[in-house]
């Protein structure tokens, strides 16, 4: 599918602030002819970085006391890889790939070590696969209210297991750490996502089965096959779209994301197993 996105974000700025933005769609084999611009508003001298691995892209300010603006527009092909949940498995901890490793340990958001018994009563006797992922995110949904403006940045795994209410970045979190507590690597997710209304940046996770990277939403309001990433990380510390070092301020972010084949909405459901890599 063929999709037009982007944001605007726009900052006041008190005094001298270093910026990192992580907003560019990520630079995957399934974001085919992608053409993109990231415009600064004055402009600013910028220094970027892509992660050779992961493919997120950062970049770089430093603002001056003063107002700006970051305007990004993007237009690629989304190439998805489908396959029957029913036949993708799990692997076991003892063969996992070694690069795989950080996925399954504990992080600053997602104390899946301490959520392991909970996990384990929950999920341990749900058949193994994808279907035990589906399961989990299932259990969230019904279980944790969505509810805007009910976290903060500082909301942990933990926390919103116990308030049970919280947004997708919470949703993500739960849903990686149960993942972890039961040896399934597993890994946050930023993205633009369609048919998410409103429109806003949107946190997903993807679990490690049968070899490769499966999406998951467990707040069911976007289809997998309309997620164009952003960034991955263990969790959302690492893959924030804004970090200042300094005292700014914001307004609340614009982004948009539309099929430029006329389509509304996804085709894909949250159960279809959709992969992030492509081919």
């Amino acid at each position: 599918m063929k999709f037009r996105l982007g944001c605007e974000l726009t900052y006041k700025v008190a005094t001298e602030t270093a910026f990192i933005f992580n907003v560019e769609v990520a630079c995957l084999q399934r974001h085919e002819n992608l053409a993109d611009r990231l415009v600064f508003e004055p402009n600013f001298p910028r220094r970027a970085y892509t992660v050779p691995d992961l493919k997120n892209r950062y970049m770089q300010i430093v603002a001056p006391a003063g107002n700006f603006t970051l305007s990004y527009s993007a237009e690629l092909d989304l190439n998805v890889y489908r396959a029957d949940p029913a036949i993708v498995h799990e692997i076991d901890v003892k063969d996992l790939p070694l690069d795989i490793f950080p996925y399954l340990l504990p992080s600053r958001f997602v104390p899946s070590d301490n959520l392991a018994q909970f996990a384990i009563r929950e999920f341990a006797g749900v058949p193994r696969g994808h279907s035990r992922v589906s399961t989990i995110c299932g259990w969230i949904y019904q279980n944790i209210e969505y509810r805007r403006g009910s976290s903060d940045s500082e909301t942990t795994a933990t926390q919103t297991l116990v308030e049970r209410v919280g947004v997708c970045r919470d949703f993500a979190h739960l849903g990686i750490a149960f993942c972890r507590a039961l040896g399934i690597p597993a890994r946050f997710i930023t993205c633009y996502a369609f048919g998410l209304s409103p429109p806003d940046f949107h946190a997903v996770f993807e679990a490690y089965l049968d070899g490769r990277w499966w999406l998951f939403d467990a707040t069911r309001q976007a289809a997998l096959d309309g997620l164009v990433r952003i960034g991955v990380g263990r969790d959302a510390a690492e893959v924030a779209f804004a970090t200042p070092f300094g005292n700014t301020s914001a307004d609340p972010p614009k982004v948009w994301i539309d099929s430029t084949e006329g389509q509304t909405e996804p085709m894909s459901r949250t159960t279809d197993a959709v992969s992030a890599d492509a081919g």
